[in-house]
């Protein structure tokens, strides 16, 4: 089986949680239900996500960028991660709840635009507003928002083992569907509740140890 990754943005490639973070700095305080509620699973991800954004200004934007370069910081060996993945030629997704807005300049230069995907935020009205363009297919009703399963049936194929890294609760659904978890946080203690394969990491660094025991085993 050739092995494919799909990895998450906020708090896995990032040390922070963006959109907490930028809630944090920028939003009034019913963010924090919002937040809960999506964290509970007592409301979608889209569904909550998109309201908290709502909170916010859309002359917001040039600030909430530039607080987001200061503050996200790429976990350590992130870099080094994707020239692994280049150099032994696995594919490699970012498939993130984040936005594009602030997820472009991040990885600008490190990863082609179409291996990204992500949820588009706009700031032509009164407050910011989300557009969902990777909504749930046919076998998902979750109102995921950016919905990680359904871009992992349509990219993976049937001979693919697949790899999913991820650090939250936005990320379990992926999980369920992966061959072998590489997680963090949150998810770390899902799959360890789940009985789902995986391993935990802190660093990129990590993960390529990972990733090449994982090959070691197979092969």
């Amino acid at each position: 089986m050739k092995p494919i990754i799909f990895c998450d943005f906020d708090g896995t490639i990032t040390n922070t949680d963006n959109i907490i973070s930028i809630m944090k700095k920028f939003a009034p305080p019913e963010w924090e239900e919002l937040k809960d509620g999506v964290l509970q699973q007592k409301i979608s991800i889209s569904s909550g996500v998109g309201d908290m954004f709502s909170l916010l200004d859309s002359g917001m934007k040039d600030d909430i960028i530039q607080y987001v370069r200061k503050t996200a910081g790429i976990r350590p060996g992130f870099y080094e991660f994707v020239e692994y993945t280049k150099q032994a030629n696995i594919p490699l997704y970012i498939v993130s709840g984040g936005m594009d807005f602030f997820i472009a300049p991040l990885l600008k230069d490190i990863l082609p635009t179409g291996s990204v995907y992500c949820n588009h935020a706009f700031f032509d009205k009164e407050k910011i507003y989300i557009e969902w363009p990777h909504a749930c297919d046919d076998q998902c009703n979750n109102d995921c928002g950016c919905c990680k399963p359904s871009i992992m049936r349509e990219i993976a194929g049937a001979e693919d083992f697949k790899f999913v890294i991820g650090d939250s609760v936005t990320d379990f659904e992926a999980a369920k569907q992966a061959d072998f978890v590489i997680a963090r946080d949150i998810l770390l203690e899902k799959c360890d509740r789940e009985g789902i394969p995986h391993q935990g990491f802190e660093t990129f660094f990590d993960v390529i140890d990972i990733l090449k025991r994982q090959e070691a085993v197979k092969a």
